[in-house]
């Protein structure tokens, strides 16, 4: 780390180091990188340097593998925090969780301090560490479905074009009935719902969302589910304001998402990166240019973003990466060559570090071409000196205190003071427990959501159904032993007539009624009846 205010080294055309050198002699605070390369000559009193205010113009950490691009970010790192500023990294390998720790004073380090004319310190940093959803160790990050969106759920569920656009219809029809998006299994409820039979009438009223590509969305949701994936989303929602938190002494946590654990889904951790960065840029108030950054934000394995990215989702990152710098947040990707990122996104990374690169193949030397037409004219061979540079070399140019880019300066970086490779597992499970992070987001929640909303739905409307169902069987039972007893009525044999029956159907009863009228008809009638004579 340095914030010195040495003058500036006087150029001088016969001499080609001192003239790379005199533009990285900054007057304001600046991190040290390490010592210039010149003719083959580590020159430790020709410092490589960047301006901290400058840092939130993006940069770029290139280079093979086992180059030093870990190493690397953890010296920038290391020296942020030293000066206040917090870091977001992520951790791919595991071998980051160091930082928090002293480093260890080994032969190997003593000899690279004296070769760049540093002043080694063992040193940690204050430290917070992170997963995603809380597979492997760390606080759990989660995000829930609304916010993470339409175009950053698409990418990870490797949807083309025109499901994305439908995916986006489906979110707008969640929000304008009001069922929340919480965990996938909510998105999956409505989605299940639209293409049911009960939904269907819904899905016509959804323009251009049709039913055979809302079963696609359904089926890669179901697959994406059984990949674990339901981990990464729900409540509590990660705040993303956690990342700028400093020490009590005013140092800067550096924030680790350890991501080991998740090696295996690169689509997913890659677009969850791109998440915490786009709600950082979109919760975070316009500051302009600040004396140091806010945050910086190392972006690791960066070509994982990019491939198979839509167009939606390359504008939406490049608008990010442009605007969040008004911020306060500067944006590092780490990755292999600079052909990793695309060209829109490419211009705007004003600093660059790139570590050596390998041209064995036609496709390695085309790729080394490409690389060296991205930095300014040098007064190095840039394609000899790019395959020539050793474990923990680099070339550098960075955007001076005026904006304008440094010489291109071939560099023997310093050592981290922070130990390099990972802590002890139980030290970090400790670190983890004992975060007052910890308990806010530990513990997954599940509020009611659209889920629960369309299951109670369905569970009334089954209930409604069944009791409609129940009426109509009862009324149809009802008929059928109405026609039953009809029947049966009809069958059933006629009982014998009663003795008043008999004599009443009897011929001579006829007879009798015939002659009612009669004074003796009358009187049989009564005698019959059993009513006794008037007397007059």
């Amino acid at each position: 780390m340095s914030q010195s205010t040495d003058p500036a080294v006087p150029a001088d055309p016969a001499d080609p180091a001192g003239a790379i050198a005199a533009g990285y002699a900054f007057t304001g605070p600046a991190l040290d990188l390490g010592a210039l390369i010149w003719d083959g000559a580590c020159l430790p009193d020709r410092r490589i340097r960047i301006p901290l205010g400058m840092l939130n113009r993006h940069g770029l950490v290139a280079g093979a593998t086992g180059t030093g691009k870990t190493k690397t970010l953890q010296l920038i790192a290391e020296q942020l925090s030293a000066n206040g500023v917090p870091v977001f990294l992520a951790d791919i390998k595991g071998d980051v969780s160091g930082i928090s720790a002293p480093g260890a004073d080994t032969e190997k380090v003593r000899a690279r301090a004296a070769e760049v004319g540093q002043e080694w310190r063992a040193t940690g940093c204050p430290g917070e560490f992170y997963s995603l959803g809380g597979i492997g160790p760390g606080i759990p990050l989660r995000a829930t479905v609304t916010s993470f969106g339409p175009v950053l759920l698409s990418k990870v569920l490797q949807l083309n074009q025109t499901q994305e656009q439908s995916l986006g219809l489906i979110f707008h029809y969640a929000d304008s009935k009001g069922l929340e998006l919480f965990d996938l299994k909510d998105l999956r409820a409505v989605v299940a719902f639209l293409v049911s039979e009960r939904g269907k009438a819904e899905l016509r009223g959804i323009g251009g969302l049709s039913t055979v590509t809302a079963g696609v969305i359904l089926r890669a949701l179901t697959a994406f589910e059984q990949q674990g994936a339901s981990e990464f989303f729900g409540e509590p929602e990660f705040d993303t304001s956690e990342f700028l938190r400093t020490a009590a002494d005013g140092r800067g946590t550096v924030s680790v998402l350890e991501l080991p654990a998740v090696q295996d889904k690169p689509q997913l951790f890659s677009t969850f990166l791109m998440w915490l960065l786009a709600d950082l840029y979109a919760e975070l108030p316009e500051v302009g240019d600040l004396e140091r950054p806010k945050l910086v934000f190392f972006f690791d394995e960066a070509h994982l973003l990019f491939n198979g990215a839509s167009k939606a989702f390359l504008d939406s990152l490049t608008r990010t990466v442009r605007l969040i710098r008004s911020k306060g947040i500067g944006v590092f990707f780490v990755t292999q060559t600079p052909k990793d990122v695309p060209a829109d996104v490419l211009a705007q990374l004003g600093n660059r570090v790139q570590h050596a690169l390998r041209a064995f193949t036609p496709d390695d030397a085309k790729a080394l071409k490409a690389t060296v037409k991205t930095f300014p004219h040098s007064a190095y061979d840039l394609e000899e000196l790019l395959t020539g540079l050793g474990t923990g070399e680099a070339v550098i140019t960075v955007l001076s205190e005026n904006g304008a880019p440094t010489p291109v300066a071939a560099t023997r970086l310093r050592a981290p003071q922070s130990l390099m490779g990972p802590v002890d597992a139980a030290e970090l499970d400790r670190a983890v427990k004992a975060s007052p992070l910890y308990s806010r987001y530990a513990e997954a929640v599940d509020r009611e959501s659209a889920y629960e909303k369309i299951s109670a739905e369905q569970a009334a409307a089954e209930a409604a159904a069944e009791a409609a169902a129940a009426a109509a069987e009862a009324e149809k039972q009802a008929e059928k032993e109405a026609k039953e007893a009809q029947k049966s009525a009809r069958r059933a044999p006629k009982p014998d007539p009663s003795l008043a029956e008999q004599v009443v159907g009897s011929v001579i009863f006829r007879s009798l009624a015939r002659s009612v009228g009669t004074s003796l008809g009358r009187e049989i009638s009564r005698s019959l009846f059993g009513t006794a004579r008037r007397r007059r």
